[in-house]
């Protein structure tokens, strides 16, 4: 069993992170570490954890754990992947792992100088739909893919929300951004060459909150927008000469909807519909980043492809200052 400790009492650690780890077959919490302890105690005790840490260094120095789960604010991510690496410890880190693509050369290097493994939580890409959409695409099932479509928003204009706060690495491409871009890079296995953007920004905040993207992918296009101040919304669409696939709750499966896909034929006189029942992608990732920690051979995220992702990203901030392409 890989033994976890967790790096904060932040939401997502407590209402999707921490239980899944608790539900898979092969890793375990076994400590929590709050600046607080008895934030630390109380979410350790909810859980069942037997170890709490009143720091987050007492916790790294310890042989209790031998991985961390980092579900901080996104300004803290780098510096903590980089000392609990140091630490020998193995790194799951909360998505975006960096606010800047260049930053996380300094997180490759402190994987590298101490032989742990680093990987970014993109909790979707252990999901069998999304195993399913790349299966499709590669055999072929909707001819030449010529564009991706895809949309993500959400209501959120709660200024205490870390989403809210430049300072923490708040905004709308960080928070959500990230995933369009990373499903049509797994999916289709190619990545994006050029972008043009057009972003809005909040005037109280000062986050962005509002992107409309297009990106040339050399085979394909993509088009997709996301909000913080939209109603909810996902999808995600692949189109292709022979037919499209349309993926369903496409990223917080089973909390906005139904996990499935549709592949549909050219006329869309035919159809079929993939449903995939209560993946649990919190659990997969968990389960396949604890196999790869310890030795097994596994497709997890590699800080070089949160690199590459990182800078799609960092490429669409940069087209939104200016008219025409931005190379990536």
């Amino acid at each position: 069993m890989l033994r976890f400790g967790i790096l904060s009492t932040a939401k997502i650690g407590r209402e999707l992170v921490v239980p899944a780890i608790q539900d898979a077959e092969n890793c375990v919490v076994t400590a929590v570490a709050s600046r607080d302890i008895a934030k630390a105690r109380a979410m350790a005790d909810r859980f069942g954890v037997p170890h709490a840490f009143g720091s987050y260094e007492d916790m790294l120095a310890s042989d209790l754990i031998d991985a961390v789960y980092i579900p901080l604010p996104t300004s803290q991510h780098i510096e903590w992947s980089i000392k609990a690496a140091d630490a020998g410890k193995h790194v799951l880190c909360e998505k975006p792992i960096a606010l800047k693509a260049s930053d996380i050369d300094q997180v490759i290097a402190a994987r590298d100088r101490n032989k742990v493994l680093v990987s970014e939580a993109f909790m979707v890409t252990y999901t069998p739909v999304w195993h399913k959409v790349r299966e499709l695409l590669q055999a072929g099932a909707v001819g030449r893919l010529r564009h991706v479509q895809g949309v993500f928003t959400y209501f959120n204009r709660d200024p205490g929300n870390m989403r809210n706060v430049p300072e923490l690495g708040g905004g709308g491409l960080p928070d959500i951004g990230v995933y369009p871009a990373i499903t049509t890079r797994f999916a289709t296995g190619q990545e994006p060459l050029r972008v043009q953007a057009v972003t809005e920004r909040d005037p109280e905040f000062g986050t962005d909150i509002y992107s409309s993207v297009k990106a040339d992918f050399g085979d394909f296009e993509m088009s997709f927008y996301i909000s913080t101040q939209m109603a909810n919304r996902q999808s995600m669409v692949f189109h292709g000469t022979e037919g499209f696939i349309e993926v369903r709750s496409p990223f917080n499966a089973d909390r906005w909807g139904a996990e499935e896909l549709e592949l549909s034929n050219r006329s869309h006189t035919e159809s079929q519909i993939f449903r995939f029942q209560d993946s649990r992608q919190y659990k997969r990732e968990a389960e396949a980043f604890a196999r790869a920690a310890q030795g097994e051979v596994q497709e997890i995220v590699t800080l070089e492809n949160s690199k590459a992702n990182q800078a799609f990203i960092d490429a669409i901030y940069r087209a939104s200052d200016k008219d025409g392409w931005e190379p990536v």
